[in-house]
């Protein structure tokens, strides 16, 4: 995950502008004209300034992926696991709708779990404490798809 996060700032970082916010003007160079601080906030424009490189990645990734739907997901597995169906009595339902209905707080016990699996064996990652989730495979392929648009020359 080191790598992912370390990609991520470096290209968060490329698409952002040193500003100071002591004299509110860019410093693209890394030091304001003005007052000559090298003390500096990132601006990303139409978004905003502040300081650091966490809201920067969560910017980034806000912007050019969509989070995982954890939900939908654990459905599938839930649903590839047990059978399709399932006769209660003289209802049948499909298991998934089952199992959410008739015990919801074993439903979200058993997603959290499942989450922490999938983080564990890197198949999720989270960059903001768990609110939202990103495929590690989508964030490769933005970082390698990033990685290509520096390479490329510019015409």
């Amino acid at each position: 995950m080191e790598h992912i996060v370390e990609a991520l700032t470096q290209i968060a970082i490329s698409k952002a502008i040193p500003f100071c916010y002591g004299c509110y003007t860019r410093a693209p160079s890394g030091r304001c004209t003005k007052c000559l601080s090298d003390d500096l906030m990132f601006e990303l424009p139409q978004v905003g300034v502040e300081y650091g490189t966490d809201w920067l990645r969560r910017e980034i990734l806000r912007e050019h992926l969509t989070p995982a739907d954890t939900n939908e997901a654990f459905e599938q597995s839930v649903a590839e696991c047990y059978p399709e169906r399932v006769q209660i009595g003289w209802i049948e339902y499909d298991t998934v709708t089952a199992i959410k209905q008739l015990d919801p707080v074993s439903w979200k016990i058993a997603h959290d779990e499942w989450i922490d699996a999938e983080v564990s064996d890197g198949n999720l990652i989270t960059f903001d404490h768990g609110s939202n989730y990103f495929w590690t495979y989508d964030i490769e392929r933005f970082i390698a798809e990033q990685s290509q648009k520096d390479e490329s020359p510019h015409v």
